[in-house]
């Protein structure tokens, strides 16, 4: 069984935000942990599971407001170890998928701080699973591919996509930003085919999720969720176009004593 070793700093996926879907090493380190610095959307119920003895600091961004510095993370990581406890840097979602592991693990290894990787469960993966939507499928998607609509400080954003995307592949759009309807724009434009099937999920695998789904071609207009926002853009997603299309039927010639069972089997 793992220990949270003295003067080790261990950078812990939360995962998407179900504190059940938390791994068993995650769980025991947190339980352990003497502190624990952790994303803002690593929420309250993660950090109820923390050792009620340890520091807990919130490291997190806001709307891309940082309340502390990158730098000044690796300096709270460092010193934190230096002075003999066990460290958890808590990050939402898997810690090597578009966060900053990278600067932080450059940073421990300048300053010679022992360090573990602990993986989570990245969002793209729970929200399959809450929609039961296979992201892969050998009919429709042989190929996953993440990217991100979020770039580093002064770096110039390259264009999110290039070309047609492959017909067995699906998009994964971390972070895609509030402007949802001009990366719609920004991927037709790029070359992708307006009716191929896109989804948005907010919040994906907490209580407060919600997703909407079309073809490419009417994002523009979808309502999407409050923020954090995924978008998967590919074939696999037809399915859920196809039960968007039987429900609106459904409701178009069910009428009388079924309407309230219908009306509760879309929710």
């Amino acid at each position: 069984m793992i220990r949270a070793e003295k003067g080790t700093v261990y950078l812990v996926g939360a995962g998407p935000g179900d504190p059940e879907l938390l791994t068993v090493r995650a769980l025991r380190l947190l339980e352990q942990a003497d502190v624990v610095f952790h994303d803002d959307l690593v929420p309250d119920a993660t950090l109820a599971l923390v050792n009620p003895r340890a520091l807990i600091t919130s490291v997190g961004k806001r709307c891309g407001r940082p309340r502390i510095t990158q730098q000044g993370i690796h300096s709270l990581l460092i010193e934190s170890a230096r002075a003999g406890q066990s460290v958890v840097r808590l990050k939402s979602g898997d810690p090597l998928v578009f966060g900053r592991a990278g600067e932080e693990i450059a940073a421990l290894r300048a300053a010679g701080i022992p360090f573990v990787i602990v993986p989570g469960v990245t969002a793209a993966l729970a929200a399959g699973a809450a929609l039961e939507l296979p992201l892969t499928d050998r009919n429709s998607a042989s190929k996953l591919i993440f990217v991100t609509g979020h770039h580093a400080e002064g770096k110039d954003a390259a264009p999110l996509w290039s070309g047609p995307l492959p017909e067995d592949a699906t998009l994964v759009v971390y972070m895609p930003g509030r402007d949802t309807s001009r990366l719609a724009r920004d991927l037709r434009a790029a070359g992708v085919a307006g009716d191929v099937p896109c989804c948005a999920i907010s919040h994906a695998a907490t209580p407060q999720q919600s997703h909407a789904a079309c073809r490419l071609n009417g994002f523009d207009e979808l309502e999407c969720g409050p923020a954090p926002l995924l978008m998967l853009v590919g074939r696999a997603m037809e399915s859920l176009l196809c039960e968007a299309s039987a429900a609106s039927a459904l409701g178009k010639v069910v009428a009388g004593p079924l309407a309230a069972l219908v009306e509760r089997a879309r929710d």
